[in-house]
């Protein structure tokens, strides 16, 4: 199961273990089974911290990380290979006494939570976004013994997937109730546990004195700007609904300068902690709703957010993003991880062998159709325009499945479902007028970016497709304003491009603030 290259770095970390753990195996006569056992012999063999033992869960094939002589445990249903092997280490050293980096309130208030949760996730081993919510359960379950936690691979346990309806990972029950689906961070788990959580913390973040600088958003855009500000010494805060941006819902990137190779999470985890090296006071599950200009020049603009903080500073950075677009028709919000996906890599593994549709002739149409002939019995791609838009290589690749219809000219009208789940969609042929249906499963929406700048409508200037105007240093209409990235008229919307700009924006925030007079500032304080 595991290389020699593998091996090596897993034997590193298990010097890290302090307390010994059993791995409490329940197993049958399967395939998968067999995998199991040979997967936990060779991480026994690698710490005599390690014991095998039997188990007799009533999920087969499935394993218990335990402390020994503790009830302190978490269970994984299923190999936690792909991109959940990670989970898998932090698991092995959290459980047997290796401390968290996470910060120590939010331990402390997991620590503190009242009551019994029993936790059951389910995931894929291709889901970026899954490893997040496995290993915030997993803490929480080692930090309080009234939680537990069980990590499910939903393509080995189908049967279960097909009771509880899950069609999207990752998709969270807590005490048998559906939680919640979708990316989840540990303060936001948190935060929805401690129902005084969000007015605790709106309370802290008004108590701050004003910044120099404020960045709103946490992506590329953003943690670019924050280390530039940060480094010239001034006051930098970055307030956000959760660091790294969209880029943690990015699979592959294969187009940023000098790594040949990486994938969103990686690069947002890495951002999140050159961000971390410097003096910058970062915020995170809150949403912004008001901008509130300075009254004069050098004066504090302000920030509203919808827990009910608000923040001051003397001069903005604008680095909100953008988010997916979405098709805008009948049954898309109905059935929205029922059939209706935005992430091919992560809910593929559900629709093998079904009948699928991408809406989008892009880039990430194109890509995300290729991926899933490998996985579906057959894929539409329905396309808008009279061509696709994807770049010649793409095309071609697309061209030489032999499970994959593209319909050009085509306005998604419509999605059908049952009740419960997707069973079509409904297009309008543009050329002949003709309404046409497709039976299918699954749908899954690649059609662009939205900016996340509808808090801003009447504020600052904002072009017809809702983006922020900006000069060439990232200004924007109002003075002492500025921003970057995905929320702004810059017309290519590059990871590396947003960072650039984040660079610009904070540069240019600096050389404003430097440059105001002294009486301006004095009459503004």
């Amino acid at each position: 199961m595991l290389d020699a290259n593998l091996t090596q770095q897993l034997k590193a970390y298990l010097v890290n273990i302090k307390q010994p753990i059993e791995l409490v195996a329940s197993v049958g006569d399967d395939a998968k089974s067999r995998e199991m056992a040979t997967l936990l012999d060779e991480i026994a063999a690698l710490s005599d911290q390690i014991a095998v033992v039997a188990g007799d869960d009533k999920r087969v094939p499935s394993f218990m990380i335990r402390r020994v002589g503790t009830d302190i445990g978490i269970r994984f249903a299923g190999l936690p290979m792909g991109h959940e092997f990670t989970s898998l280490v932090l698991a092995l050293l959290q459980v047997g006494g290796h401390p968290s980096k996470a910060a120590q309130e939010l331990l402390d208030q997991v620590r503190a939570l009242d009551g019994d949760y029993h936790f059951e996730s389910y995931f894929s081993q291709s889901c970026q976004n899954c490893p997040d919510v496995v290993q915030a359960l997993n803490l929480m379950a080692v930090l309080n013994p009234r939680i537990t936690h069980t990590a499910i691979d939903g393509a080995l346990f189908k049967d279960e997937v097909d009771a509880r309806k899950v069609m999207a990972v990752p998709t969270v029950f807590l005490n048998d109730a559906l939680f919640g689906q979708g990316r989840m961070e540990l303060e936001q788990i948190v935060a929805k546990l401690d129902s005084g959580a969000e007015a605790r913390v709106a309370r802290q973040i008004a108590a701050k004195d004003p910044f120099e600088v404020l960045i709103v958003g946490g992506g590329p855009a953003g943690g670019a700007a924050a280390i530039y500000t940060a480094r010239k010494g001034i006051r930098t805060g970055i307030v956000a609904e959760r660091m790294g941006g969209q880029v943690l819902d990015t699979m592959g990137i294969e187009n940023f300068i000098s790594v040949s190779h990486t994938e969103g999470p990686k690069l947002a985890a890495e951002l999140e902690r050159h961000v971390r090296d410097y003096d910058v006071d970062i915020m995170t599950l809150q949403t912004a709703t008001k901008l509130i200009p300075a009254e004069r020049e050098g004066g504090l603009h302000t920030i509203e957010f919808a827990s009910g903080a608000e923040l001051k500073a003397r001069t903005v950075i604008l680095t909100t993003g953008a988010r997916w677009r979405q098709m805008g028709v009948p049954g898309e919000d109905q059935y929205r991880n029922k059939g209706v996906a935005y992430c091919p890599h992560c809910d593929g593994p559900f629709y093998r062998g079904k009948r699928v549709a991408v809406i989008g002739g892009g880039n990430s149409g194109v890509e995300a159709a290729i991926d899933l002939a490998g996985i579906v019995a057959h894929v539409t791609l329905v396309e808008y325009d009279s061509q696709l838009r994807a770049d010649a290589v793409l095309q071609r690749k697309l061209s030489s499945l032999g499970n994959v219809t593209v319909i050009k000219s085509a306005l998604t009208t419509e999605v059908h479902g049952d009740g419960e789940k997707v069973t079509g969609l409904a297009y309008l042929d543009r050329t002949t007028g003709e309404h046409h249906e497709v039976a299918l499963e699954g749908i899954f929406v690649q059609i662009g970016l939205v900016p996340n700048t509808e808090w801003l409508t009447g504020t600052i200037a904002l072009s017809q497709r809702g983006e922020i105007e900006i000069g060439h240093r990232g200004e924007t209409s109002i003075p002492g304003v500025f921003a970057a990235g995905d929320a702004t008229t810059e017309p290519y919307k590059q990871i590396v491009v947003a960072m650039g700009a984040g660079a610009t924006s904070g540069l240019a925030a600096f050389d404003y603030l430097i440059r105001l007079p002294a009486d301006a500032l004095a009459e503004a304080a």
